[in-house]
């Protein structure tokens, strides 16, 4: 019998380890986007991996974090049940200066809120 979680952790990769071609394919899917999105608006680790309100089941939600992770722009940690996010923002933009404002920017040009933080 085991008394922890009953998944692995997950693995994430540090965005000095991430190739610009891997982050901008990361950014490029509208899925992903629309959590980048969310997230920027949101507290670090107060959004469950199941509060995201996009388009996709639980299987292709669970993919969808794995390239967020790998491409250096979302870390996870587990909290009892629940999977919480955080946007790694420092650290994407110490390594891609002004990528993510522009990924953050609305349809129209202007700064989403969710660039404020």
């Amino acid at each position: 019998m085991t008394t922890g979680s009953h998944r692995a952790a997950p693995e994430h990769t540090h965005p000095d380890d991430v190739p610009v071609l891997a982050a901008l394919a990361a950014l490029a899917d509208p899925v992903r986007l629309a959590l980048v999105r969310e997230l920027a608006g949101s507290a670090d680790w107060t959004r469950s991996c199941g509060s995201f309100d996009v388009p996709v089941g639980k299987a292709a939600l669970s993919h969808h974090f794995a390239v967020l992770r790998a491409a250096g722009l979302v870390e996870q940690r587990d909290e009892g049940p629940r999977r919480v996010n955080r946007l790694r923002r420092a650290e994407f933009e110490a390594r891609f200066p002004g990528l993510l404002g522009l990924v953050l920017r609305t349809d129209d040009g202007s700064r989403s809120t969710a660039t404020t933080s």
